[in-house]
C-alpha cells in the first residue's frame, strides 16, 4: 500500500504541472482565434511575444520643449515633461516604450513598432494647465443603465408631448367653438414651450450647464479604462468638461476655465504653520498667483465659498485630467492660497511640481524624427539567443558528464522550464502589451545558470545521502528536504534583488529585472512540480534504482564504503553490490560482525597502531563489556595495559 500511495503522489504532481502548461498554450489559443494579431488590432495574440524598441525598431522623436514667454527651462520642468509624456503613452497602451532625457533640455522619445500620426501628434501636443469649477462628482464606473438616463425627455420634448395631448383632447369635441379656441390657445402655448431655448448660466458654477447630453457623456464615462486616462485632448475653455482624475478613482463635470496655468506665480510645498504660527506635522501645498491671477481667483473664491458641496471645489486640471479638486473654505484676497488635505511628504512635492509646471506653459518642438531599422535589433537577438543556446549546451554537457543520467533530468527541467517561460512572456504580450527586450534576453540566459543550480543542490544532497550509506528512495527523500531550503532561500533572494531592481530601475534595466524574476519563480515551480517528483519515479526503475554505472548514482562511484557506523557501537556491513545499495538507517547489526580493521580516513592524532584517539577508547570500552576471562586459581585476570 504504501508503495502504491509513493507512486501516485509524484505522478499526480506531474498531471497538475502539465494541466498548467496545457492551460497557459490553451489561453494563448483561444486568443489567436478570438483577438488575433493584424494591422488593424497590433495588439492582439499570436504565437510570438511582441519584441521591444532595441530588437524590433520603432520610430525615435527628439524635443525640444520651448515656454511662451521665453523663460529658461527648468529640470523640474523637464521632468514633470517626462512624467506627462509617460502618462500618455502609457495609457495609450505602448508598452516597452523608452523615454529619457538628452542634454541639459531635450527628451528623447522611441516607441517601439509602427507608430501611428496620432501616437506622434499626442506626444508632441504641450500639456496645460487649468482651474475650472466643479459641477459634480461620481463614482468612476459608468453607470448601470445610461442609455435609460439618456431616453429620459428633455423640457422641450416634454413640452411637445404636452402639447400633442392637448390637440387631441381638443379634437374630439370639434362642434364646440369655445373648445376650439382652447385647443388653439393650449397649441400656441406648446409651440412657444418647445420653441423656449435653454436657461443661460449665470456664472460658471450655474448646473445649467448640465445638459442632458454632458449628462449622458458623465454616466458613459469610465475612468477605470485606461484609455480615458491618456490626456492630451484639446477641450473648449468655455464649456463643461467632462474628465477623470489622474489616477481613475472618480469622474467629474467641470464648468468653464476660469483661471489658467500661466496665472500661477509658484508653488511649493511643506509643513503647515496654524493661526497661532506653530508648525504643525501636516503637510500642505502653498500657491501664489500673479497680480493678474490673484484678482481673479479672489473672485472665484468668493463665489465658490459660499456653494454647497461638490459645487464649492475647483479642480486643477494638467493635460485634461484632474490632479486635485480641493474645495474653498475661505475667500482668497492676497494671491497666495494653501492647498491642504492627507498629503504626504511625497504627494505634496508632487502637486506643488505640477502646478509649477503649470505657471511655465511649455510646447514641444520635433528637434528630430527618425524610424530605427529593425534590422539591428535582429542582429542583437539573434546573437541573444546564440548566446543562451551555447549556454544552454554548455549546462547539458556539464550536466551528463557530472551526473550521467541524472543529467538528462537536468536538461528536461530546463526544457520545461524554457516551455513556461515562452508561454508566459507570450500571454503577457498580449493581456499587458509586454515586449520583450535585449536586456529581457540577458535575464533570460541568466536564468539557465540559476535553474541548473537549483538541480545541482538537489543532485548533491541525494548523494550525499547515499555515501552515508542510505538507500536510494530514503535519499531522494532525505536530501529532498534538505535541498528544498537552500533552493527556496536562494530563489527568494534572487527574487528579492530582482523586484528591488525593478522598482528602482527604468527602461531596459526593468527589463532585465522583469524576466529575471519571473524565471526566478518559474525556477521553483519546475524544481516542485517536475524536478522532484520525476526523480521520485525514477528512484523506483532498474536503472536507477540498482545504481547503474551511468544513472550517476553508482555507489561505488561515490565513495560508498562497505561499513558504516549505525549508532550505539553497531555498525553496517555490506558483503555485496546488493548490500551495497540497500543500507539504510534502520538496518544495524552487532558489534561482533565489525572487522578488526576498519577502513578509515587519514586522521590527525593517530597512534602507532594507526588508530585515532576515539578508537582507541571505544575498543576498550568494547574490552571491558564483555567478560574478562578467570584464572586456573579462580581470580580473575588484571588488565596490565597502561594509557
Amino acid at each position: 500500500m504504501a508503495s502504491t500511495k509513493s507512486r501516485t503522489r509524484p505522478v499526480r504532481t506531474l498531471v497538475v504541472l502539465g494541466a498548467l502548461i496545457v492551460a497557459l498554450f490553451a489561453s494563448i489559443f483561444a486568443g489567436t482565434q478570438l483577438d488575433a494579431k493584424s494591422e488593424d488590432n497590433p495588439g492582439g495574440a499570436s504565437w510570438s511575444p511582441e519584441l521591444a524598441l532595441d530588437l524590433q525598431g520603432g520610430t525615435q522623436l527628439i524635443l525640444s520643449p520651448v515656454t511662451d514667454d521665453g523663460q529658461e527651462v527648468t529640470d523640474e520642468d523637464i521632468n514633470q515633461s517626462i512624467a506627462v509624456i509617460r502618462q500618455r503613452i502609457d495609457s495609450s497602451g505602448v508598452a516597452e516604450a523608452e523615454i529619457a532625457r538628452q542634454g541639459d533640455s531635450n527628451i528623447v522619445v522611441g516607441i517601439p513598432g509602427e507608430v501611428s500620426q496620432e501616437t506622434i501628434d499626442l506626444i508632441v501636443t504641450p500639456a496645460q494647465m487649468t482651474f475650472r469649477p466643479v459641477l459634480s462628482v461620481g463614482s468612476p464606473l459608468p453607470a448601470e443603465d445610461p442609455d435609460a438616463e439618456t431616453e429620459t425627455p428633455s423640457s422641450e420634448e416634454s413640452a411637445d408631448a404636452t402639447g400633442d395631448e392637448s390637440a387631441d383632447a381638443a379634437t374630439e369635441d370639434s362642434a364646440d367653438a369655445t373648445t376650439e379656441d382652447a385647443e388653439a390657445d393650449a397649441e400656441d402655448g406648446a409651440t412657444d414651450a418647445a420653441t423656449e431655448p435653454a436657461p443661460e448660466p449665470t456664472d460658471p458654477s450655474d448646473l445649467a450647464q448640465i445638459t442632458p447630453e454632458v449628462q449622458a457623456e458623465f454616466d458613459a464615462l469610465d475612468c477605470t479604462d485606461p484609455t480615458n486616462l491618456v490626456g492630451g485632448e484639446p477641450s473648449d475653455p468655455d464649456a463643461p468638461l467632462v474628465t477623470c482624475d489622474q489616477d481613475g478613482f472618480a469622474k467629474y463635470i467641470l464648468g468653464p476655465v476660469e483661471v489658467e496655468g500661466s496665472d500661477i506665480d509658484h508653488a511649493t510645498s511643506g509643513l503647515r504653520t496654524n493661526s497661532q504660527g506653530i508648525q504643525t506635522n501636516e503637510w500642505a501645498v502653498n500657491l501664489t498667483f500673479t497680480d493678474e491671477g490673484a484678482d481673479t481667483f479672489q473672485g472665484v473664491s468668493e463665489r465658490l465659498v459660499g456653494l454647497p458641496s461638490p459645487q464649492n471645489q475647483f479642480g486643477i486640471v494638467l493635460d485634461g485630467l484632474v490632479i486635485s479638486a480641493p474645495s474653498m473654505n475661505a475667500v482668497i484676497t492676497n494671491g497666495q492660497a494653501e492647498i491642504s488635505g492627507n498629503f504626504t511628504r511625497e504627494s505634496s512635492a508632487t502637486l506643488a511640481s505640477q502646478l509649477n509646471f503649470g505657471a511655465l506653459p511649455l510646447t514641444f518642438e520635433v528637434q528630430s524624427q527618425e524610424q530605427i531599422s529593425a534590422t539591428l535589433g535582429a542582429d542583437q537577438l539573434e546573437k541573444g539567443l546564440i548566446a543562451g543556446l551555447i549556454g544552454l549546451a554548455l549546462v547539458a554537457v556539464y550536466s551528463l558528464f557530472q551526473y550521467r543520467g541524472l543529467g538528462l533530468v537536468t536538461v528536461a527541467s530546463l526544457l520545461i522550464a524554457g516551455l513556461i517561460t515562452y508561454g508566459v512572456i507570450t500571454l503577457l504580450s498580449w493581456t499587458y502589451g509586454y515586449r520583450l527586450s535585449l536586456p529581457g534576453v540577458a535575464g533570460l540566459i541568466v536564468a539557465i545558470g540559476i535553474t541548473a543550480d537549483s538541480f545541482i543542490v538537489y543532485f548533491e544532497r541525494v548523494r550525499d545521502e547515499l555515501r552515508d550509506g542510505r538507500g536510494l528512495t530514503a535519499a531522494v527523500d532525505r536530501g529532498w528536504s534538505r535541498a528544498r531550503r537552500t533552493i527556496v532561500a536562494s530563489d527568494a533572494v534572487n527574487f528579492l534583488a530582482a523586484a528591488i531592481l525593478y522598482l528602482l530601475a527604468v527602461g531596459g534595466v526593468q527589463g532585465f529585472a522583469f524576466t529575471l524574476g519571473l524565471t526566478t519563480l518559474v525556477d521553483l515551480l519546475v524544481v516542485f512540480l517536475f524536478t522532484h517528483p520525476l526523480l521520485q519515479l525514477l528512484a523506483k526503475t532498474k536503472f536507477f534504482g540498482e545504481g547503474h554505472p551511468g544513472s550517476g548514482l553508482d555507489p561505488r562511484r561515490l565513495g560508498v564504503t562497505s561499513v558504516r557506523y549505525a549508532g550505539r557501537g553497531t555498525t553496517r556491513r555490506a558483503k555485496s553490490r546488493d548490500d551495497l545499495l540497500s543500507l539504510d538507517d534502520g538496518a544495524t547489526t552487532d558489534a561482533s560482525d565489525t572487522p578488526a580493521r576498519l577502513p578509515q580516513p587519514a586522521t590527525v592524532g593517530g597512534g602507532a597502531d594507526g588508530m585515532t584517539i576515539a578508537e582507541r577508547r571505544a575498543a576498550r570500552r568494547r574490552e571491558a563489556d564483555a567478560e574478562p576471562p578467570v584464572d586456573g586459581d579462580g581470580t580473575y585476570a588484571q588488565d596490565e595495559e597502561k594509557n
